[in-house]
């Protein structure tokens, strides 16, 4: 696995194979690394051929790969930086091809010798790299270095040398696939497995597509109604809800710690009641997140099943101060309380109005009616997006709460 340094390590390469393949045949030749407006200045006659690496891009094929032989499985690696180099290869022939087109020649030579190097040794990588980066250790990198060339057209060529602002000479690229770069991040590896489960039994199988673990597939108010209220039985439908200890857990987002419930007896691996208790203080409106937690028989852990929403509905009776057409404060008694910050509404007939601010936790709420209107209206609370259960679905056709109406006069 390579370094940081590896990307050096290669260009350091290149231009290694370049010149020393070049030397004997081309007299003063040197091979630069410079960017495109400073390969060649106006006093430099030379033979040169300059190695220009012009863009990087990550590999697509190693992107989410684990380095062979280093990440075991059953472990969590991080996979490396995989890097293709694309490179832009200029040749400058000397006296700058006044008397022959020597950069023809030159480059013809350079396109050459990078053919008949397709892959970048282990030995030409350290003796290259042996002075400025010894410990790049792209020589040891599990995947070697490949270096094709890469067909690049000539709008792509023209607009490289534009954004340098300089003239235009003839090259050829090419693409040095690929180079790992290895993460600093560490791996993660668990411990070996030494048994299956309880005296080695291994996994647990059956004949059908249900949840071998216990789930809940609804929690059920009664009556049909949408909601639940304070000191109401709640039927919890499910699977593998038996064991030596179950308990139902209710979490909402004022409590701080979720509230646990003991089903009632008589409970049935498929079927779990539980009471709401009738403690206002404790149970703030709105929805609650509910579900089971079980140990199973033989078992000594604890398991949790999915969650199911549930809402807790308030409830109200309403006394009245004031007579229309004039101002009529109304004042509701709650039950649960009113917790801060919890949207409280009154929806009197059509019309919705907003309860006074109430800073602490409260069991009264008032509204105002500027311009009250005369006459019999049923209302409901809504506390947290929950109204309070006006309708009554247990007979059919279903029929409206009697109890919930305000008189204004």
């Amino acid at each position: 696995m390579s370094n940081p340094d590896a990307i050096a390590a290669v260009t350091a390469t290149l231009q290694s194979i370049l010149f020393q393949g070049l030397k004997d045949d081309f007299s003063g030749i040197d091979v630069t690394m410079r960017p495109l407006d400073k390969a060649r200045q106006d006093n430099e006659t030379n033979n040169r051929v300059n190695l220009f690496l012009y863009q990087v891009v990550r590999s697509a094929a190693w992107v989410n790969a684990d380095m062979p032989r280093q990440v075991l499985p059953g472990e969590i690696g991080n996979p490396p930086l995989p890097l293709n180099l694309f490179y832009l290869v200029t040749a400058y022939g000397k006296d700058n091809d006044v008397a022959a087109p020597s950069g023809h020649e030159l480059l013809g030579a350079a396109m050459s010798l990078l053919h008949d190097h397709p892959i970048l040794g282990a030995e030409e990588i350290r003796l290259a790299t042996q002075g400025p980066f010894p410990d790049s250790d792209l020589d040891r990198q599990i995947e070697s270095v490949r270096i094709t060339y890469h067909p690049i057209s000539l709008d792509e060529l023209s607009k490289l040398w534009t954004g340098f602002a300089t003239p235009y000479r003839l090259s050829a690229a090419y693409e040095a696939d690929v180079v790992l770069i290895e993460s600093k991040r560490p791996t993660r590896s668990s411990l070996p497995v030494l048994t299956r489960g309880p005296d080695d039994s291994g996994v647990t199988a059956q004949g059908d597509l249900s949840s071998p673990l216990p789930t809940l597939e609804a929690v059920t108010p009664p009556k049909k109604q949408p909601s639940a209220r304070l000191n109401e039985e709640l039927v919890v439908t499910g699977l593998h809800l038996d064991g030596t200890s179950v308990q139902i857990r209710f979490d909402h987002p004022l409590l701080a710690t979720p509230i646990l419930l003991a089903p009632s007896a008589g409970g049935t691996a498929t079927e779990l009641k539980v009471t709401i208790p009738n403690q206002p203080a404790n149970w703030p409106a709105g929805y609650y997140n509910v579900s089971a937690l079980v140990t199973r028989t033989g078992e000594t852990f604890e398991r949790t099943t999915n969650e199911l929403p549930l809402a807790l509905a308030p409830s109200a009776t309403l006394a009245v101060s004031g007579n229309a057409p004039g101002v009529v404060i109304l004042t509701a008694t709650c039950a649960p309380e009113i917790w801060p910050g919890q949207r409280a509404s009154l929806l009197v007939g059509s019309n919705e109005i907003v309860a006074d601010p109430h800073p602490a936790q409260t069991d009264t709420l008032t509204f105002k009616i500027d311009k009250a209107v005369a006459g019999t209206f049923r209302y409901r609370l809504r506390v947290a997006g929950v109204d309070s259960l006006f309708v009554d679905r247990s007979v059919t056709p279903p029929v409206f709460d009697e109890t919930q109406k305000v008189v204004i006069t």
